[in-house]
């Protein structure tokens, strides 16, 4: 390489380091004017990427074929939107057995293109496939159990991945001391801070000679295996090299190659430490899940449109429901596989202290004893260290993630308190995060404790004021806490700090939902899904304010929308169901809340609706079960007990459902349609005080207008003999 390409790579890396994104852009436009290689239009394609313009690396990368330009091109088609080209990319067609591209990263992209297009099953293998080569990637593990795909965490994050880890250390350690660096440019490495982009890769391909041929694409950050790499990212841009294949009989069969080259012989070239974290930190805005947002149990509700206002689950997000495959083959997976170094970060620490630096050393020099892998030294972080304790350090990672993978997994599963349970379980340091408390709140909120859920809440909120991530969840607590002063200062404080976020704009919508302006928190909600139109729970909130509106051909639009993107996602079963239930098409009303319940079978709230859907359809034995669940499930909740009341009315079982009706009034001494329904049975009876004293007072709790002119005509009818009032 020329001092005066080695010079401009290394001057638009430095402005990368320190987001100098323009500088970067226009020097490394020189870079490529000067010295046209395919490396180099990689190289740009990452400036562009870093200043947020997809759209000018997608058209400079479009038709390359190196492993990694292959990436990045897919990179910027799904930030672009076009998965099908990305896909394409990642897995062209005339090479149906072609490696996959960075490995953990490309298995990790892949898998969300096939879970945003539909393909659950293989979205499942592709992340499971990215966790068995990089056991430290939680993305993927959360994607998995969003999909209600994950198994015990313990499946992925053992120590026999520990030991994977371990071994992949000592392996790179192993590679980078038989690389071949000719005398000549070893001074030249040594008597400039070059990055090994400077290094040729006809001059790579020369010294790692044959064993090319038994190597499948290596992911680095300048490259692929036969491609210049940049010194200090070996983790690469987009993730996770895994250099040797990965076949559980190839463990130790092949030496990878190196992944990058030190200058300092005694040291790593402190200069690019910055660069590792400052280049990783941006895969979470490049390639983003979808945000997923939890769900609420709701308070009472309206039935058909007029009882029990706020009854139902009115903010929701897709959690999954059920549990994986079998954990012993996917430990068995883990444990045959080698693992790669991981670039993602946990509740803003930073587990990429593992990240490999090698040094580059003159033929000769050794690591250690390499026969031995436990008196083996090898370089982590920088700092030079025992393979032992790399071992337990990555034991220790490991231990830490399998708490939070199982409290994760527990909560998508809808078993909150384990979830609870297995986050007591963290130190005080993780469990005080932004992310755990965050989570705990939301546990909580699923609970239906949502004073619980907004102390926790709040908590997260006090920890981490700039992270966003469930803080549409809080917003919908206050809601139903009708903290409407609280709920207004999140939504400010929100938009304040980013208002380009749809949780931001989420928070908006219910302070105006909360104060019945329904036409602008649909504006709000909308505003939520042009920012991100992959955000299911917009979608839903979005379908609730129809719904209020009375629109519901709108409402089921929005509703099958945020069933498109998340098929998953219940409370847009629900919101269907209800608004079936509303048009009286009870077939469909039963379906639909039957696919909700299906899906979150711990629901009180939707073992009411699905009860009360049975219930129209007469099938009320079926009916009378469901709502003796749904009160065992949640004792405080007072809608099963309401219904279970109507039940009894309808099969002329006056006295029991006067019973269940004096005990709800305890649960419940605000609901109208309580004091409504026990003056209907007292009608029955011909007890007309008593049924006039209790349409009164339901008239005094302020019930809706169509509820009071329902009442009034019950008041009207009090006298006429043998009149049910089957709508009260």
């Amino acid at each position: 390489m020329e001092a005066m390409e080695a010079i401009m790579v290394d001057c638009v890396n430095n402005s990368l380091r320190h987001f100098m994104y323009r500088n970067a852009i226009f020097m490394c436009e020189r870079l490529c004017a000067e010295f046209p290689s395919e490396t180099n239009l990689q190289l740009l394609a990452r400036c562009y990427l870093q200043n947020n313009q997809a759209y000018s690396a997608y058209h400079i990368l479009k038709g390359t074929q190196k492993d990694q330009s292959r990436y990045l091109y897919a990179v910027s088609c799904f930030q672009m939107d076009l998965l099908n080209e990305a896909e394409a990319a990642l897995c062209p067609s005339n090479e149906p057995n072609a490696a996959v591209p960075n490995n953990a990263a490309g298995h990790y992209l892949l898998g969300l293109i096939h879970s945003y297009t539909n393909r659950r099953k293989s979205a499942v293998h592709h992340f499971k496939q990215a966790l068995a080569i990089d056991p430290l990637l939680w993305a993927a593990y959360e994607e998995l159990c969003i999909l209600g795909a994950a198994e015990d965490a313990t499946a992925f994050f053992s120590e026999a991945a520990a030991l994977c880890i371990q071994k992949q250390y000592i392996n790179h350690a192993s590679a980078s001391q038989n690389v071949n660096i000719s005398s000549e440019d070893y001074n030249l490495l040594s008597t400039r801070n070059f990055s090994s982009e400077d290094v040729s890769s006809q001059q790579l391909m020369h010294n790692q000679g044959n064993n090319l041929r038994d190597i499948p694409a290596a992911a680095t950050l300048g490259g692929a295996v036969n491609q210049p790499t940049n010194v200090g990212l070996p983790n690469s841009f987009y993730n996770t090299p895994s250099p040797v294949p990965t076949g559980p009989t190839q463990l130790s069969g092949v030496a990878p190659p190196p992944l990058c080259r030190n200058p300092q012989p005694n040291g790593p070239n402190t200069s690019m430490l910055s660069t590792d974290n400052s280049m990783k930190s941006i895969v979470n805005s490049i390639i983003q899940a979808p945000r997923r947002k939890f769900v609420d149990e709701g308070k009472l509700r309206k039935i058909s449109g007029r009882l029990f206002s706020d009854s139902g689950p009115r903010r929701s997000t897709r959690l999954a429901a059920e549990a994986g495959a079998n954990s012993n083959a996917s430990a068995t997976l883990v444990a045959g596989n080698v693992i790669g170094n991981s670039s993602k970060y946990l509740g803003g620490s930073k587990l990429s202290s593992m990240s490999l630096r090698s040094v580059t050393f003159r033929r000769g020099q050794s690591w250690g004893n390499e026969n031995s892998d436990e008196g083996a030294s090898v370089p982590v972080g920088g700092v030079i260290m025992s393979a032992s304790r790399v071992l337990s350090g990555a034991s220790e990672i490991l231990g830490l993630l399998r708490i939070l993978g199982d409290g994760y997994r527990l909560s998508c599963l809808y078993r909150c308190k384990d979830a609870l349970d297995t986050y007591m379980n963290l130190s005080h340091k993780h469990y005080n995060t932004g992310w755990v408390l965050s989570q705990v709140g939301k546990a909580y909120f699923e609970l239906v404790d949502y004073l619980e859920s907004a102390r926790f809440f709040s908590l997260a909120h006090r920890a981490a004021p700039y992270c966003l991530e469930g803080s549409d969840i809080y917003s919908t607590v206050l809601y139903h806490l009708k903290e409407e002063m609280k709920l207004s200062y999140l939504a400010q404080e929100l938009i304040s700090t980013d208002r380009l976020a749809p949780q931001s704009w989420c928070a908006m919508g219910n302070c105006y939902s909360l104060q019945k302006d329904h036409e602008t928190a649909l504006k709000n909600f909308q505003r939520a899904v042009q920012l991100d139109s992959r955000f299911a729970y917009a979608h839903t909130l979005c379908g609730h304010e129809y719904v209020a509106l009375d629109d519901f051909e709108n409402g089921i639009k929005s509703y099958q929308s945020a069933l498109q993107i998340d098929a998953r996602h219940y409370n847009s079963w629900y919101g269907l169901g209800m608004v079936y239930l509303r048009q009286e098409k009870f077939e469909f009303s039963e379906h639909h809340f039957r696919v909700a319940f299906q899906i979150n079978p711990c629901s009180s709230v939707l073992m009411s609706y699905l009860g009360t859907a049975l219930h129209a359809l007469k099938k009320n034995e079926e009916a009378l079960e469901m709502m003796e669940r749904a009160i065992l499930a949640d004792k405080k909740n007072p809608l099963p007990m309401y219904q279970k009341a109507n039940i009894l009315v309808s099969l002329e079982s006056f006295d029991e459902a006067l019973g269940v009706l004096e005990e709800l009034k305890e649960y419940a001494p605000g609901e109208s349609s309580v004091y409504a329904l026990m003056g209907k049975i007292y009608k029955r009876h011909n007890m007309h005080e008593k049924a006039m004293l209790h349409f009164g007072l339901a008239l005094d709790l302020k019930p809706s207008a169509a509820d009071v002119a329902t009442i009034k005509a019950a008041i009207e009818k009090l006298h006429v003999p043998d009149e049910i009032e089957d709508n009260l």
